[in-house]
């Protein structure tokens, strides 16, 4: 489907663009969002006649969103979540907790705005987009650990998985130097006695007996 562009649309092209999509693009997302105009003549004639508006219109929430946008970028959420061993969250981190998390610490972000590809599925530090206006983007970091503690730690760069599993390796290395129980061979001495013992009283007997 052939479309007119009423706002920058990324990979797509910006104001007054006339792109391809496809429908199925169009009909659920660009057109019932205001984004675009079907590329008809009789739309084309409303664009231009309302081009210069749109184009201030635009301007305008685009200087709003960069001066939002100082409260925005470069802030850390932290997000407490339960993981195996090897840092495997129980469930994952969503829009839905990004957006959450980013309202509680005085921001004013909608779900739309937040660019997740994927769901976030392990304990780590994550870089996450927040597109204020197709013009304006900034980034913010999703600090997700099992502790509060361990979240400290991952602020200051430090890879928690890699120091735990580190940690393991040096107690096992640490039991594998261990020398074996000090008992060991006490019972052969014991054994060694005893028969020595059993040996010379018969041979005393002997002796004593021949001298009579």
């Amino acid at each position: 489907m052939d479309i007119i562009l009423l706002e920058r649309v990324e990979k797509l092209g910006g104001i007054g663009d006339v792109v391809t999509v496809k429908n199925g693009y169009a009909r659920n997302f660009l057109l019932p969002n205001k984004k675009a105009l079907r590329a008809n003549e009789a739309n084309k004639k409303v664009f231009e006649a309302n081009r210069k508006q749109i184009e201030a219109d635009n301007e305008a929430k685009r200087k709003e969103a960069e001066s939002a946008s100082g409260s925005v970028e470069g802030k850390q959420i932290v997000l407490i979540r339960a993981s195996s061993a090897s840092g495997q969250l129980y469930g994952s981190v969503t829009v839905r907790d990004v957006v959450e998390a980013l309202n509680a610490d005085g921001a004013d972000i909608e779900k739309s705005m937040v660019i997740l590809e994927k769901p976030i599925k392990t304990i780590g530090v994550f870089d996450v987009r927040i597109r204020l206006h197709p013009e304006v983007s900034v980034t913010v970091e999703v600090n997700v650990a099992r502790s509060e503690d361990e979240a400290d730690l991952q602020k200051d760069g430090i890879d928690v998985i890699e120091q735990m599993f580190e940690e393991e390796q040096a107690e096992l290395a640490a039991a594998a130097l261990m020398p074996e129980s000090e008992d060991d061979g006490s019972e052969d001495d014991g054994d060694a006695k005893a028969e020595d013992s059993d040996g010379d009283e018969p041979a005393a007997e002997e002796e004593s007996s021949e001298e009579e």
